[in-house]
């Protein structure tokens, strides 16, 4: 058997930039041995700036602008910390990042762009928008040409002369293409800066045929709601853009690198001058031995060298010299499908500048989309029978990774019956209640196969998930047990893993007033993070169970279902960033609130592996009741629904649809997803229906997604589905 490689190096990728994204592509491609590798950045998406004159314009949908980073860190077998980076401590090597712990390295590399804000400017800050970063711009552009409602009764202007101020400007008036329309341009200096005398020219004819109104050698002292105050004039602007050169993040300031003008200077290794384990690519890098403009084409030029360098510092190799080129091609956007080329002293406009800009922008776009398929690992030549069918489908994380319900029925059928008089609960229940005295105790134990790179946020989803017992039950969380398997990996990375999974779990347990009290560490093939949990009952009260449910009861779900369809479909590559992430963040929030709100629920369970339909049968079964179910009611987190009809299953999918017996009326469209695994799901109450409608008001009140799902009928054993 060929032995599993250790991990004994971290590569750590602040940003998404583009250099960090052909990085990311290339290193799916032929990855190296030993390295993890982890991706930082705001945002699951990063955004391509090429596009957005285009965008702006109305000639692209936004999300043709986006790098997917899901996709691809999962194609690059990196993890994705979706958060912002606020600084380095090049003595302890870790970087920190907003919201959770420190992230330690190895190696690192930055590539976070730039900005165009004004906070210089008095009232811009709240009245502008600068245009990088892009995505938050995009989205303030796209809410305000909604507000217009088609109306085009718009003023909006643009701070900043230069070839992204005038790309702007010429795109806007073309989105805002009406009589009433009026779109200013605003430049400190006497002319359009940044191009040559020839492409100038052209840019000022274009902008004076579309009519946008140029202010050159004006200076803005004031940016408010509706107008912007010049030296010795006023613009009306109902909306003001930031588009004034480049400005680089403030936070770099105080990593101690060495800096020009606030951009990390790098030598023609592209690592730091005074430290050979970080390096910058992108905007956000000064290239001492030769510096060039801001422009993406030196950081899709420099990725092939910056990938070779990270692996060379990473094992020792050597590293090669990036000389970017001296000149390099623009292509401007003139608003409509037509824009100049210039390179140089040429310069030429025409539509078919556009046509090739487009060519251009949406091949380096396509190399994202539709990433390579990797080789697979061949099966060996000699197998047994049956090793095809079992290797089908990739094994998914998560509760779509459990044993078959029937499977797991006929081992517990197996058990004796318990002859302590302590234990009050039967096998099969969600937890086990145990006599304490005068007190009951609730015990429960839950463990997931990782489908998250990331151990932090793994470590959250699946305490969030253990306590589901506990929560359902209706007890206080008491005390945890940590069960974990990590992969084989150096005894620092070990540290730092360990380090993460710890503060994750306990950001969990301190809010809910639990105690981690042990537990037990192994090394593995992969990560397992495993919890065993205890609960306490108030003194007299008993434990809510999933035998109390009564007819015409109303039946309540907190939390969506399609959770084991999206992370299925994330494997494959299938499933947008922003729904699984929407998803992830969901599988952070604890049950605890809803749990109380519930507490006079007469049956209550946890929605997990077994699926929604799984769990409403276990409860129908131990209170000898049915339900008809409201189909449409059913909360379901975005994209799921569409990725079901794609036919995207988690592997546990078909054992849990062997009990659609028990089902009619599962001709709608959200029927598959009744027997979908859910990895840190909802909690679903039988509840008097004199109060379900209050106790719904109060759920969504304390931010949970919940629902009115149904009622419990008297057809014992039947849940149709309407």
């Amino acid at each position: 058997m060929t032995p599993l490689v250790p991990l004994t190096r971290d590569l750590v990728l602040i940003g998404g930039g583009h250099a960090h994204a052909l990085v990311l592509r290339m290193w799916g491609m032929k990855p190296m041995a030993g390295v993890r590798v982890t991706v930082i950045n705001p945002a699951p998406t990063a955004p391509y700036t090429g596009m957005l004159p285009g965008f702006v314009a109305g000639h692209y949908e936004r999300a043709e602008l986006d790098i997917d980073l899901v996709k691809l860190c999962r194609f690059a077998g990196a993890r994705l910390v979706i958060g912002a980076a606020c600084g380095i401590d090049r003595e302890a090597k870790t970087i920190q990042v907003q919201g959770r712990p420190d992230i330690g390295y190895d190696v690192a590399s930055i590539d976070i762009g730039i900005h165009s804000g004004m906070p210089e400017i008095e009232g811009f800050s709240d009245h502008g928008i600068a245009a990088k970063p892009l995505d938050k711009f995009a989205e303030h552009w796209s809410n305000f040409y909604a507000s217009l409602d088609g109306s085009n009764n718009a003023s909006v202007a643009v701070i900043g002369g230069g070839i992204a101020g005038a790309e702007l400007a010429l795109a806007m008036k073309h989105k805002l293409s009406g009589s009433k329309a009026r779109v200013s341009l605003i430049e400190s200096s006497k002319t359009l800066t940044g191009v040559t005398a020839s492409t100038r020219r052209k840019l000022m004819h274009a902008l004076k045929a579309e009519g946008v109104e140029c202010y050159f050698g004006a200076s803005v002292s004031k940016v408010e709601a509706s107008q912007i105050q010049l030296n010795d004039n006023t613009v009306t602007s109902n909306f003001t853009v930031g588009s004034a050169g480049a400005k680089p993040h403030a936070w770099l300031a105080s990593t101690g690198l060495a800096l020009e003008n606030g951009y990390i200077k790098v030598d023609e290794t592209l690592t730091c001058v005074d430290d050979p384990m970080i390096f910058a690519s992108g905007d956000c890098a000064h290239l001492t031995q030769s510096p060039r403009p801001k422009a993406g084409v030196f950081a899709v030029r420099a990725a092939p060298f910056l990938i070779h360098n990270l692996k060379a510092q990473l094992s020792g190799g050597t590293l090669k010299r990036f000389k970017p080129q001296s000149k390099y091609l623009k292509l401007i956007s003139l608003g409509r499908r037509s824009a100049i080329a210039e390179k140089g002293t040429f310069s030429f406009a025409a539509a078919k500048m556009w046509d090739w800009k487009d060519h251009i922008d949406q091949k380096f776009m396509d190399q994202f989309r539709s990433l390579p398929q990797m080789p697979q690992p061949l099966l060996p030549a000699e197998r047994a029978d049956g090793v095809d069918d079992q290797s089908d489908t990739p094994l998914c994380g998560g509760c779509g990774a459990k044993v078959g319900p029937d499977v797991l029925h006929d081992a517990i059928c197996q058990l004796p019956n318990s002859q302590r008089t302590d234990i009050q609960s039967e096998l099969g229940d969600d937890a086990a209640i145990i006599k304490v005295g005068g007190r009951k105790q609730i015990i429960s134990v839950d463990h997931l196969r990782a489908f998250d790179l990331d151990p932090w946020r793994m470590a959250r989803i699946a305490t969030v998930h253990a306590l589901g017992d506990v929560w359902a039950m209706g007890a206080q969380p008491q005390s945890v047990l940590v069960s974990l398997i990590l992969p084989r990996m150096s005894n620092e990375l070990q540290k730092r893993t360990m380090s993460e999974i710890m503060a994750g779990i306990q950001s969990i347990t301190s809010d809910c007033g639990a105690e981690i009290v042990g537990g037990h560490t192994s090394l593995g093939a992969e990560m397992t993070v495993g919890l065993t949990v205890t609960g306490m009952l108030p003194k007299g009260i008993d434990a809510i169970t999933i035998g109390g449910a009564k007819a015409g009861d109303a039946l309540i779900l907190t939390r969506p279902i399609g959770s084991g369809t999206l992370l299925a479909a994330e494997m494959a590559g299938q499933a947008r960033a922003e729904n699984v992430v929407e998803l992830l963040n969901h599988m952070q929030q604890p049950q605890a609130k809803a749990s109380s709100i519930l507490a006079d629920a007469h049956a209550m369970t946890d929605v997990t592996g077994f699926g929604l339909g799984g769990h409403l049968l276990a409860m129908c079964k131990a209170s000898k009741v049915g339900t008809a179910l409201d189909m449409d009611a059913i909360p379901v987190f975005d994209g799921a629904l569409a990725l079901s009809k794609a036919g995207h299953r988690s592997s546990i999918y078909q054992d849990n649809a062997a009990i659609s017996g028990h089902f009619s009326g599962l001709e709608h469209e959200k029927s598959d997803l009744l027997f979908d695994p859910q990895t840190s799901g909802g909690l679903m109450a039988s509840v008097d229906p004199d109060s379900s409608e209050a106790l719904l008001k109060q759920l969504q009140e304390a931010g949970y997604t919940a629902a009115i799902i149904g009622h419990v009928t008297e057809n014992e054993e039947m849940i149709v589905c309407r």
